[in-house]
Protein backbone atom coordinates (compact mmCIF):
# COMPACT_ATOMS: atom_id res chain seq x y z
CA UNK A 1 0.00 0.00 0.00
CA UNK A 2 0.87 3.84 -0.41
CA UNK A 3 1.00 5.98 2.55
CA UNK A 4 -1.01 8.74 2.53
CA UNK A 5 0.51 11.14 4.71
CA UNK A 6 1.78 13.44 1.72
CA UNK A 7 -1.48 13.54 -0.10
CA UNK A 8 -2.62 15.00 3.60
CA UNK A 9 0.22 17.35 3.31
CA UNK A 10 -1.17 18.36 -0.18
CA UNK A 11 -5.06 18.81 0.84
CA UNK A 12 -4.67 20.91 3.87
CA UNK A 13 -1.72 23.33 1.75
CA UNK A 14 -4.96 23.54 -1.00
CA UNK A 15 -7.34 24.45 2.27
CA UNK A 16 -4.87 26.60 4.08
CA UNK A 17 -4.23 28.72 0.08
CA UNK A 18 -8.08 28.82 -0.35
CA UNK A 19 -9.64 29.97 2.85
CA UNK A 20 -6.67 31.46 4.11
CA UNK A 21 -6.75 34.65 2.04
CA UNK A 22 -10.79 34.18 1.93
CA UNK A 23 -10.27 34.99 5.82
CA UNK A 24 -8.35 37.82 5.44
CA UNK A 25 -10.45 39.53 2.96
CA UNK A 26 -13.24 39.08 5.49
CA UNK A 27 -11.07 40.06 8.28
CA UNK A 28 -9.88 43.98 6.14
CA UNK A 29 -13.76 44.19 5.54
CA UNK A 30 -14.53 43.65 9.18
CA UNK A 31 -17.14 40.93 8.21
CA UNK A 32 -19.63 40.30 5.53
CA UNK A 33 -23.29 41.39 4.78
CA UNK A 34 -26.23 39.75 4.14
CA UNK A 35 -26.90 39.49 0.14
CA UNK A 36 -29.44 41.63 -1.33
CA UNK A 37 -31.63 41.03 -4.26
CA UNK A 38 -28.61 41.79 -7.21
CA UNK A 39 -26.96 39.20 -5.26
CA UNK A 40 -29.74 36.51 -5.30
CA UNK A 41 -30.06 37.76 -9.01
CA UNK A 42 -26.47 36.78 -10.01
CA UNK A 43 -26.59 33.59 -7.97
CA UNK A 44 -30.14 32.31 -10.07
CA UNK A 45 -28.37 33.40 -12.76
CA UNK A 46 -25.25 31.66 -12.55
CA UNK A 47 -26.98 28.08 -11.58
CA UNK A 48 -29.22 28.58 -14.63
CA UNK A 49 -26.18 29.03 -17.36
CA UNK A 50 -23.92 26.60 -15.17
CA UNK A 51 -26.48 23.84 -15.43
CA UNK A 52 -27.74 24.59 -19.43
CA UNK A 53 -24.39 24.84 -20.20
CA UNK A 54 -23.09 21.89 -18.52
CA UNK A 55 -26.05 19.60 -19.28
CA UNK A 56 -25.80 20.71 -23.17
CA UNK A 57 -21.73 19.87 -23.29
CA UNK A 58 -22.26 16.43 -22.02
CA UNK A 59 -24.87 15.60 -23.96
CA UNK A 60 -22.96 16.55 -27.19
CA UNK A 61 -20.03 15.60 -26.41
CA UNK A 62 -21.14 11.84 -26.41
CA UNK A 63 -22.33 11.38 -29.69
CA UNK A 64 -18.78 13.00 -30.62
CA UNK A 65 -16.39 10.92 -28.44
CA UNK A 66 -17.81 7.74 -29.20
CA UNK A 67 -16.92 8.62 -33.06
CA UNK A 68 -13.58 9.16 -32.04
CA UNK A 69 -13.42 6.32 -30.33
CA UNK A 70 -14.53 3.87 -32.46
CA UNK A 71 -12.75 5.43 -35.73
CA UNK A 72 -9.58 5.06 -36.62
CA UNK A 73 -8.17 7.33 -39.71
CA UNK A 74 -4.98 9.43 -40.93
CA UNK A 75 -4.49 12.31 -39.14
CA UNK A 76 -7.28 11.25 -35.73
CA UNK A 77 -4.78 12.05 -33.76
CA UNK A 78 -4.42 15.73 -34.83
CA UNK A 79 -8.17 16.29 -34.65
CA UNK A 80 -8.30 15.75 -31.50
CA UNK A 81 -5.72 17.71 -30.17
CA UNK A 82 -7.33 20.48 -32.64
CA UNK A 83 -10.97 20.14 -31.38
CA UNK A 84 -9.38 20.34 -27.46
CA UNK A 85 -7.99 24.14 -28.52
CA UNK A 86 -11.28 26.11 -27.32
CA UNK A 87 -10.99 24.99 -24.17
CA UNK A 88 -7.20 25.71 -24.12
CA UNK A 89 -7.69 29.06 -25.87
CA UNK A 90 -7.27 31.90 -23.24
CA UNK A 91 -10.98 33.32 -22.98
CA UNK A 92 -10.48 36.89 -24.37
CA UNK A 93 -9.19 35.59 -27.51
CA UNK A 94 -11.98 32.79 -28.05
CA UNK A 95 -14.67 34.93 -27.45
CA UNK A 96 -13.27 37.32 -29.94
CA UNK A 97 -13.39 34.52 -32.44
CA UNK A 98 -16.98 33.97 -31.50
CA UNK A 99 -17.91 37.33 -32.07
CA UNK A 100 -16.58 36.69 -35.15
CA UNK A 101 -18.67 34.29 -36.16
CA UNK A 102 -21.67 35.19 -34.33
CA UNK A 103 -21.64 38.58 -33.51
CA UNK A 104 -23.74 41.63 -35.49
CA UNK A 105 -21.16 41.35 -38.02
CA UNK A 106 -20.00 38.12 -38.07
CA UNK A 107 -20.34 35.41 -40.81
CA UNK A 108 -23.69 33.87 -39.54
CA UNK A 109 -25.22 36.77 -39.38
CA UNK A 110 -24.18 38.11 -42.93
CA UNK A 111 -25.60 34.70 -44.64
CA UNK A 112 -28.88 35.07 -42.92
CA UNK A 113 -29.03 38.96 -43.74
CA UNK A 114 -27.74 37.87 -47.47
CA UNK A 115 -30.29 35.20 -47.68
CA UNK A 116 -33.12 37.69 -45.85
CA UNK A 117 -33.60 35.91 -42.61
CA UNK A 118 -34.17 37.40 -38.86
CA UNK A 119 -30.46 37.85 -37.73
CA UNK A 120 -29.44 36.04 -34.04
CA UNK A 121 -28.54 38.23 -31.19
CA UNK A 122 -25.14 36.71 -29.48
CA UNK A 123 -25.71 38.40 -26.22
CA UNK A 124 -27.61 37.09 -23.03
CA UNK A 125 -28.19 34.14 -21.75
CA UNK A 126 -28.05 31.83 -24.92
CA UNK A 127 -24.63 34.07 -25.70
CA UNK A 128 -22.85 32.95 -22.29
CA UNK A 129 -24.83 29.16 -23.16
CA UNK A 130 -23.59 29.01 -27.09
CA UNK A 131 -19.75 30.50 -25.91
CA UNK A 132 -19.47 28.43 -23.00
CA UNK A 133 -20.22 24.73 -24.54
CA UNK A 134 -17.90 26.10 -26.92
CA UNK A 135 -15.05 25.85 -24.14
CA UNK A 136 -16.26 22.92 -22.56
CA UNK A 137 -17.57 20.74 -24.93
CA UNK A 138 -13.99 19.61 -25.95
CA UNK A 139 -12.89 18.95 -22.42
CA UNK A 140 -16.50 17.07 -22.12
CA UNK A 141 -15.15 15.07 -25.07
CA UNK A 142 -11.82 14.43 -23.77
CA UNK A 143 -13.24 13.18 -20.62
CA UNK A 144 -15.64 10.68 -22.65
CA UNK A 145 -12.69 9.63 -25.02
CA UNK A 146 -10.55 8.52 -21.95
CA UNK A 147 -13.41 6.75 -20.49
CA UNK A 148 -13.89 4.81 -23.60
CA UNK A 149 -10.46 4.00 -24.30
CA UNK A 150 -10.93 2.44 -20.67
CA UNK A 151 -12.93 -0.52 -22.07
CA UNK A 152 -10.25 -3.36 -22.41
CA UNK A 153 -10.82 -4.58 -26.47
CA UNK A 154 -11.31 -7.60 -25.41
CA UNK A 155 -14.82 -6.63 -24.18
CA UNK A 156 -15.34 -5.63 -27.91
CA UNK A 157 -13.94 -8.87 -29.05
CA UNK A 158 -16.47 -11.08 -27.07
CA UNK A 159 -19.51 -8.91 -27.92
CA UNK A 160 -18.29 -9.42 -32.12
CA UNK A 161 -17.78 -13.06 -30.96
CA UNK A 162 -21.61 -12.75 -29.91
CA UNK A 163 -22.59 -11.54 -32.93
CA UNK A 164 -24.42 -8.50 -31.00
CA UNK A 165 -25.84 -5.46 -32.83
CA UNK A 166 -24.22 -1.86 -32.41
CA UNK A 167 -27.50 -1.13 -30.55
CA UNK A 168 -26.49 -3.87 -27.69
CA UNK A 169 -22.89 -3.18 -27.39
CA UNK A 170 -24.01 0.25 -26.51
CA UNK A 171 -26.68 -1.43 -23.93
CA UNK A 172 -24.30 -3.71 -22.42
CA UNK A 173 -20.67 -1.42 -22.93
CA UNK A 174 -21.12 1.86 -23.07
CA UNK A 175 -24.33 3.06 -21.42
CA UNK A 176 -22.70 1.68 -18.25
CA UNK A 177 -19.62 3.70 -18.72
CA UNK A 178 -21.57 6.83 -19.87
CA UNK A 179 -23.69 6.94 -16.26
CA UNK A 180 -20.43 6.65 -14.45
CA UNK A 181 -18.36 9.39 -16.09
CA UNK A 182 -21.38 12.06 -17.11
CA UNK A 183 -21.78 12.89 -13.15
CA UNK A 184 -17.83 14.30 -13.17
CA UNK A 185 -17.75 15.44 -16.65
CA UNK A 186 -21.48 17.37 -15.45
CA UNK A 187 -19.59 18.85 -12.17
CA UNK A 188 -16.52 19.98 -13.79
CA UNK A 189 -17.75 22.33 -16.42
CA UNK A 190 -20.72 23.31 -13.99
CA UNK A 191 -18.23 24.58 -11.55
CA UNK A 192 -16.35 26.09 -14.57
CA UNK A 193 -19.27 27.49 -15.91
CA UNK A 194 -20.71 29.10 -12.29
CA UNK A 195 -17.50 30.64 -11.89
CA UNK A 196 -17.74 32.77 -15.45
CA UNK A 197 -15.82 35.91 -15.59
CA UNK A 198 -14.83 37.11 -18.63
CA UNK A 199 -17.86 35.42 -20.64
CA UNK A 200 -20.39 37.09 -19.07
CA UNK A 201 -18.75 40.53 -19.03
CA UNK A 202 -18.62 40.08 -22.68
CA UNK A 203 -21.44 38.39 -23.63
CA UNK A 204 -23.74 39.09 -20.70
CA UNK A 205 -25.56 41.88 -22.23
CA UNK A 206 -26.50 43.87 -18.54
CA UNK A 207 -27.22 43.24 -15.43
CA UNK A 208 -29.93 40.62 -15.72
CA UNK A 209 -26.78 38.65 -16.80
CA UNK A 210 -24.49 38.66 -14.17
CA UNK A 211 -23.00 35.84 -12.66
CA UNK A 212 -21.29 35.44 -9.18
CA UNK A 213 -17.77 36.02 -10.37
CA UNK A 214 -18.84 39.30 -12.33
CA UNK A 215 -20.42 40.21 -9.38
CA UNK A 216 -17.51 39.76 -6.87
CA UNK A 217 -15.00 41.64 -10.07
CA UNK A 218 -18.00 44.56 -9.32
CA UNK A 219 -17.53 44.75 -6.04
CA UNK A 220 -13.71 44.73 -5.71
CA UNK A 221 -13.52 46.96 -8.91
CA UNK A 222 -16.27 49.59 -8.31
CA UNK A 223 -17.34 49.63 -4.67
CA UNK A 224 -14.26 47.62 -3.12
CA UNK A 225 -16.75 46.16 -0.85
CA UNK A 226 -14.80 43.21 0.04
CA UNK A 227 -17.58 42.36 2.68
CA UNK A 228 -20.31 41.64 -0.08
CA UNK A 229 -17.02 40.13 -2.42
CA UNK A 230 -16.16 37.54 0.51
CA UNK A 231 -19.64 36.53 1.34
CA UNK A 232 -20.67 36.09 -2.66
CA UNK A 233 -17.49 34.08 -3.11
CA UNK A 234 -18.53 31.68 0.03
CA UNK A 235 -21.85 31.26 -1.97
CA UNK A 236 -20.28 30.44 -5.03
CA UNK A 237 -18.33 27.68 -2.95
CA UNK A 238 -20.81 25.97 -1.08
CA UNK A 239 -22.74 26.26 -4.45
CA UNK A 240 -20.50 24.31 -6.35
CA UNK A 241 -19.50 21.80 -3.50
CA UNK A 242 -22.64 20.76 -3.25
CA UNK A 243 -22.68 19.66 -6.67
CA UNK A 244 -18.80 18.08 -6.44
CA UNK A 245 -20.39 15.98 -3.43
CA UNK A 246 -23.78 14.84 -5.36
CA UNK A 247 -21.50 14.21 -8.21
CA UNK A 248 -18.70 12.05 -6.51
CA UNK A 249 -21.42 9.75 -4.79
CA UNK A 250 -22.44 8.52 -8.35
CA UNK A 251 -19.37 8.69 -10.87
CA UNK A 252 -17.90 5.75 -9.63
CA UNK A 253 -18.46 2.93 -11.69
CA UNK A 254 -17.79 -0.51 -11.65
CA UNK A 255 -15.49 -0.98 -14.00
CA UNK A 256 -14.83 -3.64 -16.66
CA UNK A 257 -12.14 -5.53 -15.16
CA UNK A 258 -8.88 -6.07 -16.93
CA UNK A 259 -7.11 -6.48 -19.92
CA UNK A 260 -4.51 -6.77 -22.08
CA UNK A 261 -3.71 -3.45 -23.38
CA UNK A 262 -4.64 -4.41 -27.64
CA UNK A 263 -5.57 -2.03 -30.03
CA UNK A 264 -9.36 -1.64 -30.06
CA UNK A 265 -11.66 -2.62 -33.04
CA UNK A 266 -14.86 -1.52 -33.19
CA UNK A 267 -16.69 -4.55 -35.15
CA UNK A 268 -19.97 -3.45 -34.52
CA UNK A 269 -20.04 -0.20 -35.71
CA UNK A 270 -18.65 -0.78 -39.54
CA UNK A 271 -21.85 -0.25 -41.33
CA UNK A 272 -22.34 2.14 -44.11
CA UNK A 273 -25.16 4.37 -41.87
CA UNK A 274 -22.52 4.57 -39.10
CA UNK A 275 -19.81 5.71 -40.76
CA UNK A 276 -21.73 8.37 -42.17
CA UNK A 277 -23.51 9.19 -39.03
CA UNK A 278 -19.88 9.57 -37.27
CA UNK A 279 -18.41 11.38 -40.29
CA UNK A 280 -21.18 13.92 -40.10
CA UNK A 281 -20.72 14.38 -36.04
CA UNK A 282 -17.02 15.04 -36.52
CA UNK A 283 -17.36 17.50 -39.20
CA UNK A 284 -20.13 19.70 -37.55
CA UNK A 285 -18.04 19.04 -34.75
CA UNK A 286 -14.83 20.88 -36.18
CA UNK A 287 -16.76 23.53 -38.06
CA UNK A 288 -18.49 24.56 -34.68
CA UNK A 289 -15.30 24.75 -32.84
CA UNK A 290 -12.38 25.20 -35.25
CA UNK A 291 -14.28 28.21 -37.50
CA UNK A 292 -13.51 31.30 -34.61
CA UNK A 293 -9.95 29.83 -33.93
CA UNK A 294 -9.06 30.06 -38.15
CA UNK A 295 -10.77 33.38 -38.01
CA UNK A 296 -8.34 34.30 -35.09
CA UNK A 297 -5.15 33.11 -36.85
CA UNK A 298 -6.05 35.13 -40.10
CA UNK A 299 -6.54 38.41 -37.68
CA UNK A 300 -3.14 37.56 -35.93
CA UNK A 301 -1.39 36.59 -38.76
CA UNK A 302 -2.04 40.38 -40.30
CA UNK A 303 -1.24 41.96 -36.93
CA UNK A 304 2.39 39.44 -36.50
CA UNK A 305 4.72 42.36 -38.03
CA UNK A 306 2.68 45.47 -35.86
CA UNK A 307 3.54 43.26 -31.89
CA UNK A 308 6.12 45.35 -30.27
CA UNK A 309 9.93 43.35 -28.70
CA UNK A 310 7.73 43.70 -25.66
CA UNK A 311 5.45 40.61 -27.03
CA UNK A 312 8.64 38.43 -26.95
CA UNK A 313 9.14 39.16 -23.24
CA UNK A 314 5.98 38.57 -22.00
CA UNK A 315 5.89 35.06 -24.04
CA UNK A 316 9.40 33.99 -22.29
CA UNK A 317 7.53 35.07 -18.68
CA UNK A 318 4.39 32.85 -19.12
CA UNK A 319 6.67 30.14 -20.43
CA UNK A 320 8.39 29.84 -17.29
CA UNK A 321 5.26 30.35 -15.22
CA UNK A 322 3.37 28.04 -16.92
CA UNK A 323 6.06 25.04 -16.50
CA UNK A 324 6.18 26.09 -12.60
CA UNK A 325 2.35 26.00 -12.12
CA UNK A 326 2.50 22.70 -14.18
CA UNK A 327 4.85 21.06 -12.02
CA UNK A 328 3.66 22.27 -8.96
CA UNK A 329 -0.41 21.27 -10.08
CA UNK A 330 1.18 17.70 -11.08
CA UNK A 331 3.06 16.99 -7.61
CA UNK A 332 -0.17 18.34 -5.65
CA UNK A 333 -2.43 16.29 -7.63
CA UNK A 334 -0.38 13.03 -7.60
CA UNK A 335 0.08 13.39 -3.72
CA UNK A 336 -3.77 14.11 -3.60
CA UNK A 337 -5.04 11.03 -5.80
CA UNK A 338 -2.65 8.37 -4.13
CA UNK A 339 -4.44 9.64 -0.79
CA UNK A 340 -8.06 9.51 -2.37
CA UNK A 341 -7.49 5.55 -3.30
CA UNK A 342 -7.99 4.96 0.61
CA UNK A 343 -9.68 8.22 1.68
CA UNK A 344 -11.87 9.82 -0.34
CA UNK A 345 -12.54 12.98 1.23
CA UNK A 346 -9.05 14.01 0.09
CA UNK A 347 -10.35 13.85 -3.30
CA UNK A 348 -13.10 17.20 -2.33
CA UNK A 349 -10.15 19.13 -1.04
CA UNK A 350 -8.39 18.68 -4.07
CA UNK A 351 -11.39 20.00 -6.10
CA UNK A 352 -12.45 23.08 -3.84
CA UNK A 353 -10.05 25.14 -6.31
CA UNK A 354 -12.47 25.02 -8.77
CA UNK A 355 -15.19 26.75 -7.23
CA UNK A 356 -12.91 29.14 -5.71
CA UNK A 357 -12.22 32.73 -6.97
CA UNK A 358 -9.32 33.72 -8.47
CA UNK A 359 -10.23 37.19 -7.87
CA UNK A 360 -10.40 36.82 -4.21
CA UNK A 361 -7.55 34.64 -3.87
CA UNK A 362 -5.47 37.32 -5.33
CA UNK A 363 -7.17 40.06 -3.36
CA UNK A 364 -6.33 38.28 -0.35
CA UNK A 365 -2.87 37.27 -1.17
CA UNK A 366 -2.12 40.95 -2.10
CA UNK A 367 -3.70 42.02 1.74
CA UNK A 368 -1.21 39.11 3.24
CA UNK A 369 1.77 40.40 0.88
CA UNK A 370 1.34 44.12 1.30
CA UNK A 371 2.79 45.06 4.77
CA UNK A 372 6.21 43.04 4.61
CA UNK A 373 7.21 43.29 0.63
CA UNK A 374 6.64 44.75 -2.91
CA UNK A 375 3.65 42.88 -3.84
CA UNK A 376 4.74 43.44 -7.59
CA UNK A 377 8.41 41.35 -6.75
CA UNK A 378 6.21 38.57 -6.05
CA UNK A 379 3.75 38.45 -8.83
CA UNK A 380 5.26 35.78 -11.00
CA UNK A 381 5.26 33.61 -7.70
CA UNK A 382 2.12 34.41 -6.68
CA UNK A 383 0.60 33.73 -9.82
CA UNK A 384 2.01 30.04 -10.83
CA UNK A 385 0.89 29.42 -7.46
CA UNK A 386 -3.03 30.66 -8.45
CA UNK A 387 -2.61 29.02 -11.74
CA UNK A 388 -1.37 25.39 -10.10
CA UNK A 389 -4.46 25.36 -7.80
CA UNK A 390 -7.00 26.47 -10.53
CA UNK A 391 -5.44 23.56 -12.79
CA UNK A 392 -5.81 20.87 -10.05
CA UNK A 393 -9.29 19.59 -10.36
CA UNK A 394 -8.69 19.22 -13.87
CA UNK A 395 -6.25 17.04 -13.17
CA UNK A 396 -7.58 15.29 -10.23
CA UNK A 397 -10.35 13.99 -12.49
CA UNK A 398 -8.51 13.17 -15.29
CA UNK A 399 -5.42 11.29 -13.07
CA UNK A 400 -7.71 9.72 -10.25
CA UNK A 401 -10.16 7.58 -12.66
CA UNK A 402 -6.47 6.29 -13.89
CA UNK A 403 -5.11 5.29 -10.57
CA UNK A 404 -8.36 4.23 -9.21
CA UNK A 405 -8.79 1.37 -12.08
CA UNK A 406 -5.42 0.41 -11.84
CA UNK A 407 -5.69 -0.51 -8.31
CA UNK A 408 -8.70 -1.88 -8.81
CA UNK A 409 -7.64 -4.18 -11.55
CA UNK A 410 -4.02 -5.30 -10.29
CA UNK A 411 -4.56 -4.33 -6.33
CA UNK A 412 -4.43 -8.23 -5.35
CA UNK A 413 -1.75 -8.98 -7.92
CA UNK A 414 0.41 -5.93 -6.42
CA UNK A 415 -0.21 -7.11 -2.67
CA UNK A 416 1.16 -10.62 -3.49
CA UNK A 417 4.00 -9.69 -5.36
CA UNK A 418 4.64 -7.26 -2.39
CA UNK A 419 4.75 -3.73 -4.42
CA UNK A 420 3.70 -1.12 -2.15
CA UNK A 421 5.39 2.32 -1.35
CA UNK A 422 7.49 3.82 -3.98
CA UNK A 423 7.92 0.42 -5.83
CA UNK A 424 4.26 0.25 -6.47
CA UNK A 425 3.82 3.93 -7.79
CA UNK A 426 6.92 3.35 -9.91
CA UNK A 427 6.05 -0.07 -11.52
CA UNK A 428 2.14 -0.08 -11.37
CA UNK A 429 0.78 3.06 -11.19
CA UNK A 430 2.87 5.53 -12.83
CA UNK A 431 3.14 3.59 -16.22
CA UNK A 432 -0.43 3.14 -16.44
CA UNK A 433 -1.59 6.39 -15.81
CA UNK A 434 0.95 7.57 -18.03
CA UNK A 435 -2.07 8.85 -20.58
CA UNK A 436 -3.23 10.77 -17.90
CA UNK A 437 -0.66 12.59 -16.56
CA UNK A 438 0.55 13.59 -20.00
CA UNK A 439 -3.21 15.05 -21.11
CA UNK A 440 -3.45 16.66 -17.37
CA UNK A 441 0.20 18.28 -17.54
CA UNK A 442 -0.93 19.32 -20.93
CA UNK A 443 -3.94 21.11 -19.68
CA UNK A 444 -2.25 22.52 -16.23
CA UNK A 445 0.76 24.24 -18.68
CA UNK A 446 -2.27 25.41 -21.57
CA UNK A 447 -4.40 27.00 -18.74
CA UNK A 448 -1.29 28.63 -17.12
CA UNK A 449 -0.13 30.11 -20.86
CA UNK A 450 -3.62 32.13 -21.01
CA UNK A 451 -4.31 33.19 -17.86
CA UNK A 452 -4.52 36.92 -17.02
CA UNK A 453 -6.29 37.39 -13.59
CA UNK A 454 -4.03 37.53 -10.32
CA UNK A 455 -1.28 39.09 -12.76
CA UNK A 456 -3.44 42.21 -12.78
CA UNK A 457 -3.75 42.77 -9.29
CA UNK A 458 0.02 42.31 -8.51
CA UNK A 459 2.21 42.90 -11.94
CA UNK A 460 4.52 46.34 -12.29
CA UNK A 461 3.69 48.45 -15.75
CA UNK A 462 7.58 46.85 -16.67
CA UNK A 463 6.60 43.18 -16.31
CA UNK A 464 3.69 41.14 -18.19
CA UNK A 465 3.03 37.88 -19.14
CA UNK A 466 1.65 37.51 -22.88
CA UNK A 467 -2.23 37.43 -21.56
CA UNK A 468 -1.44 40.99 -19.65
CA UNK A 469 0.91 42.37 -22.51
CA UNK A 470 -1.89 41.63 -25.22
CA UNK A 471 -4.61 43.01 -22.90
CA UNK A 472 -2.52 46.14 -22.62
CA UNK A 473 -2.10 46.62 -26.49
CA UNK A 474 -5.96 46.30 -26.32
CA UNK A 475 -6.29 48.96 -23.82
CA UNK A 476 -4.16 50.90 -26.01
CA UNK A 477 -6.07 50.49 -29.42
CA UNK A 478 -3.22 48.93 -30.93
CA UNK A 479 -5.79 45.94 -32.04
CA UNK A 480 -3.97 44.43 -34.82
CA UNK A 481 -0.95 44.13 -32.55
CA UNK A 482 -2.88 42.28 -29.83
CA UNK A 483 -4.39 40.21 -32.64
CA UNK A 484 -0.56 39.15 -33.52
CA UNK A 485 -0.27 38.76 -29.73
CA UNK A 486 -3.63 36.24 -29.39
CA UNK A 487 -2.08 34.43 -32.18
CA UNK A 488 1.32 33.94 -30.89
CA UNK A 489 -0.38 33.35 -27.24
CA UNK A 490 -2.83 30.48 -29.01
CA UNK A 491 0.19 29.02 -30.78
CA UNK A 492 2.16 28.99 -27.44
CA UNK A 493 -0.82 27.37 -25.77
CA UNK A 494 -1.73 24.77 -28.10
CA UNK A 495 2.35 23.73 -28.75
CA UNK A 496 2.53 23.00 -24.73
CA UNK A 497 -0.71 21.23 -24.71
CA UNK A 498 0.07 18.99 -27.62
CA UNK A 499 3.61 18.38 -26.37
CA UNK A 500 2.46 16.86 -22.99
CA UNK A 501 -0.46 15.37 -24.39
CA UNK A 502 1.95 13.31 -26.97
CA UNK A 503 4.41 12.45 -24.25
CA UNK A 504 1.61 10.96 -22.44
CA UNK A 505 0.41 8.81 -25.21
CA UNK A 506 3.85 7.44 -26.15
CA UNK A 507 3.65 4.44 -27.93
CA UNK A 508 0.34 3.05 -25.99
CA UNK A 509 -1.32 2.41 -29.13
CA UNK A 510 1.69 0.15 -30.67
Amino acid sequence: MIRGGPGYAAAAFVLLFIFGPLIVVFARAGGGTLPGPADWAAVRFSVTQATLSALFSVILAIPVSRALARRKFPGRNMLITLLGAPFILPVIVAVLGLLAVFGRSGILNSLLDWAGLPTVQIYGLHGVVLAHIFFNLPLATRIFLQAWQQIPAERFRLAASLNMSAGQVLRRLEIPMIRATAPGAFIVIFAICLSSFTVALTLGGGPRATTVELAIYQAFRFDFDLGRAAVLAVIQTVLAGIVALFALKYSRGEGFGAGLDRVVRRWDAQSAGLRITDAAVMILTALFLLLPLVLVVINGINGWAKMPDQVFTALWVSLVISLFSTALALVLALAIALAALHRGWVEVIGLLGIVSSPLVLGTGLFLIVHPYADPARLAFVVTGLVNALTALPFVLRVLIPSLRGSEKNFGRLADMLGLTGWARLRFLLLPRARRALGFSAGLAAAFSMGDLGVITLFADPGSATLPLQMYRLMGAFRMEAAAGAGLLLLVSSLGLFWIFDKMGRGDVDA
